[in-house]
């Protein structure tokens, strides 16, 4: 509770975060009534604009899971923290240039859906079970991040921070489906660029402006590698992120398919792109000016401290509710998706293949709350550690399993020579090597080809080679059935064929859904994040006031320019409000 009073967490904080958090909720209400069949709830119906795809795609690509443990390595080494957010870029530009047509093209509803065209029922079901429990740790140690934050500023224990954040992160996903997602995604996005450029300024001006970090920074602090961090752990990583973006990050995957057109899924890709180049220094240079005037903290706790001793009442509610939009954006996403996972690939493909639309956007909500306390149940087992021992433990997750199920996925979508049985024996045989360095590899990595390996790094490149070259040498010695090779090219047919050449496409175009506009529910919502800003105003003085009234008029002009044109003439077949 020390930390409560020195945060000096007051009414106008709460006033912000309430606020802040019915927004999220109003949103998910706005589209309840019109999430009518499952390809809306979990897909968008194909129409998500793609400038609010890709801002949600870069939202979902980190969490508070960033800015604490990202925040930890920039306050103990620096600059490297940047450099090891940096390789999102090669790993977006990738992803998109290399598969996001083809992901577009499947013509899917969940990521998982295509591997029984291509491969096999059997392949499909191994996937699915394979990728939902990584997801779900993974979305764990993304709630401890936020967990701590909100423990840290708001003087709540870490378990109850779990808990409700998890709660408020559910509440507005069940509703709304994937609308809802991309639309708070976009509103969060607003929320942390306003929380992210006001603390710069203000950290900066504890250590004599940029001037002064630079000249009393430690030896090597700018340094874009550390020996640990060195070159080859980072192209190593890079590799590692170029395959789970591309097949094992199922939330980002969502967004390649659920845009109207391909040519969209470039234009999202570079959107992304270029937020990851300029947004991570901004994002941690606050934790790097911290050394210097918060020594000797705990490294899990940067990013709270910073705001704790430079935020005034009612802005460190705001940074509280913009790391809590950073979290919300990735968790939503993958509540969203994995729910679809079990709908579709499960309850709709095994249980009941007749099922109505109605039905299945009620079991869709239903997974959604499954999947969603699975993650809270989980993160509050696993709660405690270092920031640095959280990315560490991120990336073993990721080496152990990405290539597992990553490479057959990435390989179907590039060969028609890839068999089932080689997917299959790969994919196993991937796992099993993963789970055995796991055990067995020197928590200090080896030395190996002239280069230090870390666990992780050594993990990847283990598994990634024992599935591909098991792949290859299964397929190559024992080729496809004539039935399996059939159904191989009628699936790489249609990712010959261009949206919107087939019936299925024309049909969905030409829906009244097709034409909705989310302009008029974007304008209303940043609207109101301005008059929430502009609330606390009377509580905020300084160079903090001068840039909370600039932010405020920003949103309150904004949102009230899309709020009106979007009234005046709304888009036809727009839903009405």
């Amino acid at each position: 509770m020390a930390l409560f009073a020195a945060a000096q967490v007051q009414g106008p904080d709460f006033v912000m975060l309430v606020g802040y958090f019915a927004i999220m909720v109003g949103i998910g209400f706005y589209f309840y009534r019109h999430m009518s069949d499952m390809k809306t709830y979990f897909s968008g119906g194909n129409q998500i604009p793609w400038w609010l795809s890709g801002i949600s795609f870069y939202m979902t690509s980190f969490s508070a899971f960033a800015f604490v443990s990202y925040s930890g390595l920039a306050y103990k080494f620096g600059m490297v923290a940047v450099t090891l957010f940096w390789v999102t870029v090669p790993a977006t530009l990738f992803s998109v240039y290399v598969f996001a047509t083809r992901w577009r093209r499947a013509r899917i509803d969940s990521p998982v859906e295509y591997l029984e065209t291509r491969y096999s029922h059997t392949f499909r079901q191994i996937c699915t079970w394979q990728g939902l429990p990584v997801t779900l740790i993974d979305d764990a140690l993304k709630m401890i991040a936020t967990g701590s934050i909100v423990s840290v500023g708001m003087g709540m224990g870490m378990k109850e921070s779990i808990f409700w954040s998890g709660v408020v992160m559910l509440a507005y996903t069940f509703m709304g489906g994937l609308w809802a997602v991309v639309i708070t995604d976009f509103v969060q996005f607003v929320v942390l660029s306003a929380a992210v450029v006001i603390l710069v300024p203000l950290s900066l001006a504890k250590v004599d402006g940029l001037a002064g970090l630079l000249e009393r920074a430690p030896d090597g602090f700018f340094s874009l590698t550390t020996p640990e961090y060195n070159w080859f752990f980072i192209f190593m990583t890079i590799l590692l992120y170029c395959v789970a973006w591309s097949s094992t990050r199922w939330a980002l995957i969502q967004k390649y398919y659920c845009v109207p057109a391909e040519r969209d899924t470039l234009k999202l890709g570079w959107l992304v792109a270029i937020l990851n180049i300029v947004v991570p220094p901004l994002m941690f240079l606050p934790a790097m000016a911290a050394q210097q005037f918060l020594p000797g903290i705990e490294t899990i706790e940067v990013y709270s401290r910073v705001c704790a001793a430079l935020l005034p009442a009612g802005m460190l509610g705001l940074v509280i509710a913009a790391m809590f939009a950073a979290t919300m954006s990735t968790l939503s996403g993958d509540f969203n998706v994995c729910a679809g996972v079990l709908t579709n690939d499960v309850y709709r493909r095994l249980i009941r293949p007749r099922a109505s639309e109605r039905e299945l956007v009620l079991v869709g909500r239903v997974s959604t709350l499954l999947v969603g306390f699975l993650s809270i149940g989980i993160a509050i087992w696993l709660a405690g550690g270092s920031a640095e021992k959280l990315f560490r433990n991120m990336l073993t997750l990721f080496s152990i399993a990405a290539a597992p199920l990553g490479v057959p996925m990435l390989v179907g979508l590039l060969s028609r020579r890839a068999t089932n049985v080689g997917a299959i024996l790969g994919s196993l045989g991937g796992i099993v090597i993963g789970l055995l360095l796991f055990f067995l590899m020197p928590e200090k990595g080896a030395d190996f080809l002239g280069a230090h390996w870390a666990p992780e790094m050594a993990i990847f490149a283990a598994t990634t080679l024992m599935t591909l070259i098991t792949m290859l040498v299964v397929s190559l010695a024992f080729p496809m059935s004539a039935a399996d090779a059939e159904r191989a090219d009628r699936f790489y047919q249609r990712l010959m064929t261009p949206i919107g050449q087939t019936p299925e496409d024309q049909a969905l175009l030409s829906s009244p859904k097709a034409a909705f506009s989310p302009f008029r529910v974007v304008g209303i919502c940043i609207l109101a994040i301005g008059l929430l800003m502009l609330a606390v105003q009377p509580w905020v003085g300084g160079t903090a006031g001068t840039l909370n009234v600039a932010f405020a008029a920003g949103f309150i002009v904004m949102g009230g320019m899309i709020t009106w044109a979007t009234r005046a003439r709304p888009a036809r077949g727009d839903i009405a409000a």
